[in-house]
């Protein structure tokens, strides 16, 4: 007998896309047109998703790691140089600033936000720190105003934040740069895909001509980071439908904020300028047997990051990040999860909780 996917069975993935006839339609136009590399289609994508996050230049790219790799060597860093991250993200980071053969300095959690901690990245600073990268995790924008303050360029990472805002301010409009992923399970997608946005024309043409090598001389080392046409007209639809897909991440975490409020649960941060792009509960005590216990009843969560950079690197020091990685999960909240997907959800995690005291 054929085996049963795990979603016939009735199993809510973690993460999902919310794509739909509109991706397919623009796709397959793109397609017949027989032209599918970077062109028109690139620089309509760019055009517009510069002007919806409220900068002056956007340029695609193949992926959110290519699009920070860009920004570190438009901002001229190398092996001499530190740049300043966060321990609690994604090894993402931690290639972009190995590619350009900088130093990584990695900085503790702010508690309140999951996001970098402006006081200990001040005690990080050295004569050597070139650039701090700011990721805005989960949906959440960082305390850019005392990170500004650090008077250091500040190239920030909206991978988990397109359409996030600090003080109604939209998140990317802050630093030097930005980047953006456009990931199967990011806020938008493409499938894959990058942007770098700025307001320096100076700092965006040097991105422009570092991504691609195609009928350019051989006096610097270029590279393949392009986005496909295909692609962007992916984006464009995403982008069109972006408004709607942040509307229901948020109503989504209205009904989880009012189901487990009573909880013995630590909750997202309740800021209107958050996207919600996970909702993550701590557990005060360890994760790791919840999740199994979770998985088993057919909802898909995770820790949401798979393992702190310090681990990765056995460096210690950061107390603030082991708690929260350690006692974190992440529960699925997506668009394109239905009200009885939601309503189940909230059950069975209530149910479980319950039953152990919480």
């Amino acid at each position: 007998m054929e085996k049963k996917d795990k979603q016939e069975d009735g199993f809510i993935p973690h993460s999902r896309p919310t794509l739909g006839l509109e991706e397919v339609k623009v796709v397959s136009n793109v397609i017949a047109s027989g032209y599918i590399a970077e062109g028109s289609v690139v620089r309509e994508f760019e055009r517009s998703f510069a002007k919806r996050m409220n900068v002056g230049y956007a340029i695609a790219t193949s992926s959110g790691t290519a699009a920070l790799h860009l920004s570190l060597l438009a901002l001229e860093i190398g092996p001499a140089d530190e740049v300043i991250i966060p321990s609690y993200v994604c090894t993402a980071l931690l290639n972009a600033v190995r590619y350009v053969g900088a130093t990584p300095v990695l900085a503790d959690l702010n508690p309140g936000s999951y996001n970098i901690d402006p006081n200990d990245v001040r005690k990080r600073v050295t004569p050597r720190t070139k650039a701090i990268i700011v990721p805005h995790l989960f949906g959440m924008v960082a305390d850019l105003k005392n990170l500004i303050n650090l008077n250091l360029p500040i190239i920030e990472d909206c991978a988990q934040s397109a359409g996030a805002s600090f003080n109604r301010q939209l998140c990317g409009s802050f630093g030097h740069m930005a980047v953006f992923s456009f990931y199967a399970t990011k806020v938008m997608t493409c499938g894959e895909g990058g942007m770098v946005v700025s307001n320096s024309k100076e700092l965006a043409d040097t991105i422009s001509d570092l991504k691609s090598y195609d009928q350019k001389g051989a006096d610097k080392i270029r590279f393949s980071y392009k986005m496909t046409d295909f692609q962007a007209a992916m984006g464009l639809t995403q982008l069109a439908r972006l408004n709607s897909f942040l509307e229901r991440r948020r109503m989504i975490a209205q009904e989880y904020r009012k189901a487990f409020e009573t909880l013995n649960l630590k909750l997202p941060p309740d800021d209107p300028g958050h996207i919600y792009y996970r909702f993550i509960l701590e557990l005060n005590q360890d994760a790791r047997d919840w999740i199994q216990k979770i998985l088993k009843k057919g909802l898909g969560v995770a820790r949401p990051v798979y393992l702190p950079l310090h681990q990765h690197l056995n460096q210690n020091g950061y107390a603030v990040t082991d708690a929260v990685w350690r006692q974190a999960i992440s529960i699925p909240i997506y668009p394109s999860l239905t009200p009885q997907e939601v309503s189940r959800v909230i059950e069975t995690l209530t149910d479980l909780f319950k039953e152990d005291g919480m």
